[in-house]
């Protein structure tokens, strides 16, 4: 049986469609979740974020994770069970490439 993989896409789409995006990164990590609650088998239940946007700034750790899970509503009602966010504003983010210089 295969397994369509669409909800790290879908993620992405809905977030880039909805902010102005300078960095973003969608990981599956359900496969880190085989046998806990939430996982649904399919090995699509828990994605982590990792998101930067100039919409977020002036906005506290709470009202920036609000505003993501807004843009995802629906899917988080349906289809995602856990949602790990780093949202950051550009001043906040630096590449790790950039850190040994």
């Amino acid at each position: 049986m295969t397994i369509a993989h669409d909800i790290a896409p879908k993620i992405e789409i809905a977030l880039r469609t909805n902010l102005q995006i300078t960095h973003l990164k969608v990981s599956n990590q359900s496969d880190q979740h085989v046998g806990h609650a939430g996982h649904d088998g399919g090995g699509e239940s828990h994605f982590h974020v990792f998101i930067v946007s100039d919409d977020f700034v002036g906005l506290s750790r709470v009202a920036r994770h609000q505003k993501i899970y807004g843009i995802l509503g629906e899917l988080l009602k349906t289809k995602i069970h856990a949602l790990a966010i780093e949202a950051r504003i550009p001043a906040e983010y630096q590449p790790k490439s950039d850190k040994n210089k």
